[in-house]
């Protein structure tokens, strides 16, 4: 998980283009949207490409990834339970 974590924070950094940040200033736990990083709704459509693209999962509905973009913590749960679901249909 923590390494899942890591590399989540490396892709947001990456995509989002925070160049000045490292994955050691974005803390697990911190809200991604309000206050937090401050992402907003353009923000929440390139974290749903990078999670399509960079681990095949689909992101189906909105309401769904609202709950699950709060933190790096939620983003990092819900792709270890989309991943287990996908295996589990194979």
């Amino acid at each position: 998980m923590n390494d899942l974590k890591r590399k989540i924070k490396e892709l947001l950094i990456e995509r989002l283009k925070f160049e000045d940040m490292t994955p050691d200033d974005i803390k697990d736990d911190e809200p991604l949207f309000a206050g937090g990083l401050g992402l907003d709704s353009i923000d929440a459509l390139e974290i749903v490409v990078m999670l399509e693209s960079e681990f095949g999962i689909k992101v189906k509905n909105e309401s769904a990834a609202r709950d699950n973009f709060q933190s790096v913590a939620a983003l990092a749960q819900f792709v270890e339970q989309r991943l287990a679901e996908q295996q589990a249909q194979a």
